[in-house]
């Protein structure tokens, strides 16, 4: 009985609140149940992360020992130096670094160059023409791979760095949507500004536009970096001789090379490795890459 009438006194109490104060409360309510949803979604994602890590720092005497650790006893940092010196890491390194930077510089003067003129320049069907490039966007990598892989054989590329750098400098249909959608929020009035003082198309490209462009040209270059970084498929299919494989190949390698040895806080320290450098992009270029996705429209 007592029970019940606090509830009731409580939600007098609430309800005898003013409309802005409740609002509050609810939406305290809710983003407070959004955050811990949140949270608990980010412990989930980074539970394997964080056996992947302390996994490279364990010995393997703890690996063998069941059940396993949770940290390691003894860290050895070590780890690294003999996952990485095992096998030509630090060639495949310059590889992907080569291909990943050649692939970030084609992919922003192509989709950026595409983009204002998609944005910018009237001709005839040039909505057509844009909607023809969007369509192309549902056309899967696999179904475009064998005619690619004959054109670039006919060309003579097979085992070699170009087809894994060229494609870049003829655009990317989700990156020029991408850019173009970020154009078309700049105020018109700079563009007529700088046509009445004399400037042509490509001095307001490169004068105004890229400048103001810096978000979304920050979210194509980590996207571009994190595809080219992880790309698998690619190199597996156009590289040959291990002194070209990327870094991708290379640790499909030393899992095979340390196939039935046990070895795992090796497979583990390796993979580490590869991964500090897109860590390192995301947190430095944080603040970018959000801001670019909420400009160009992708939010929500």
């Amino acid at each position: 009985m007592e029970a019940r009438q606090g509830a009731v006194r409580r939600t007098d109490t609430f309800e005898s609140l003013p409309k802005w104060r409740r609002r509050q409360v609810r939406d305290l309510l809710v983003n407070t149940l959004l955050y811990l949803i949140i949270v608990a979604g980010g412990i989930v994602f980074l539970i394997p992360f964080t056996w992947m890590v302390s996994t490279s720092l364990k010995t393997l005497p703890e690996l063998q020992r069941i059940p396993q650790p949770l940290l390691p006893e003894v860290v050895r940092w070590d780890n690294y130096w003999v996952a990485w010196t095992s096998l030509p890491f630090t060639r495949w390194f310059f590889n992907t670094a080569f291909i990943t930077i050649v692939s970030i510089i084609g992919t922003l003067l192509s989709c950026s160059l595409a983009a204002y003129g998609f944005a910018y320049t009237r001709f005839r069907g040039r909505n057509v023409l844009f909607l023809v490039l969007l369509s192309s966007m549902m056309l899967p990598y696999h179904v475009r791979l064998i005619p690619t892989f004959l054109i670039f054989n006919h060309l003579g590329w097979i085992n070699t760095f170009l087809p894994l750098t060229v494609p870049a400098f003829f655009g990317t249909a989700f990156y020029i949507f991408l850019l173009r959608q970020f154009f078309l929020t700049l105020p018109k009035e700079l563009d007529d500004a700088a046509r009445i003082d004399g400037c042509n198309s490509l001095n307001i490209y490169w004068r105004i536009i890229l400048p103001l462009s810096k978000p979304a040209l920050a979210a194509v270059t980590a996207f571009t970096f994190i595809d080219s970084w992880n790309d698998f498929l690619g190199p597996l299919i156009y590289l040959r001789q291990d002194s070209r494989l990327t870094l991708s190949l290379g640790l499909r390698m030393f899992l095979d090379f340390q196939e039935g040895t046990g070895e795992l806080h090796l497979m583990m320290a390796a993979s580490v490795a590869t991964l500090i450098p897109i860590l390192l992009v995301f947190f430095f270029a944080q603040k970018h890459f959000v801001e670019g996705v909420t400009f160009t429209g992708l939010k929500g």
